[in-house]
């Protein structure tokens, strides 16, 4: 498997991202192929779709104050953070554990860094439509047929450091399921699924890192990945079957469920 990291200019909200990463990829004489995927960050779409917003500025409320002086942040990012999320479960100094799009991720995925001063930079609005459309158009434009990923930085539980995941996909089964499959001993697997899309959102996480590489992309390449047309497989679970959820099940059951049909 090769990653092909795609270095761009600084991009502004309404930049052409296709043509940013088209332009790109001609300095360094990159030429998408079939079978290629694209990694592409969630800020990126964000930031085409003018998802970015000054806090600092915002007016907070009563429970904004009070959770920001709790959890060591500013008022006006505590708000924008209850304004975006599906649910608050509580929190650790600087970061605010939220259920989002039916992920658990910290403060809704709204994220201060590489962003100007006083603001932030939220997720996609629909970051499911946005693979899908951006995979449409790079193929009608390329001529090849690709798989997308859209990945930001997460938490593992009781891991230190963030790793890749995939917050939305198209093109491909994001999960392999492998029960029923034999391993190596002759065992059949039960519980077995395989997160390839996240974990191919962790390799090219490595490469674009979390400060000033410029590093928006990553091309990956004979991955071994099967593209498909179609691209509505579900990456989600209900919390009662999650390891980690089913502790507070009856908080979150109601709103997983709604992403997990989506």
């Amino acid at each position: 498997m090769q990653l092909i990291p795609i270095k761009t200019p600084l991009i502004k909200v309404g930049d052409d991202i296709i043509e940013v990463l088209a332009n790109s990829m001609k300095r360094k004489k990159v030429r998408l192929k079939s079978g290629d995927i694209l990694v592409i960050s969630s800020k990126v779409i964000a930031l085409s779709e003018g998802r970015i917003i000054r806090y600092d500025i915002i007016k907070p409320s009563r429970r904004a104050y009070r959770l920001a002086k709790k959890y060591f942040l500013d008022a006006g990012f505590v708000e924008l953070v209850l304004r975006e999320a599906d649910e608050i479960f509580g929190g650790v100094p600087r970061a605010i554990l939220t259920l989002k799009n039916g992920i658990l991720v910290p403060n809704a995925g709204i994220d201060i860094s590489n962003a100007p001063q006083g603001h932030a930079i939220l997720w996609p609005k629909n970051p499911k439509a946005a693979a899908r459309k951006l995979k449409e158009e790079i193929e009608e434009k390329f001529g090849v047929k690709i798989g997308v990923i859209i990945a930001d930085s997460h938490c593992t539980p009781l891991r230190l450091g963030t790793t890749g995941i995939a917050i939305a996909t198209a093109g491909f089964k994001p999960v392999i399921d492998e029960r029923g499959k034999i391993d190596l001993f002759g065992n059949k697997l039960k519980i077995t699924l395989h997160a390839v899309a996240d974990d191919l959102a962790s390799a090219a996480h490595a490469i674009m890192g979390e400060t000033n590489k410029s590093i928006p992309a990553v091309l990956i390449r004979n991955s071994g990945i099967k593209l498909e047309n179609q691209d509505d497989y579900n990456m989600f679970m209900s919390p009662d079957k999650c390891l980690f959820s089913s502790i507070y099940i009856k908080k979150v059951k109601r709103l997983a469920l709604k992403y997990s049909r989506s």
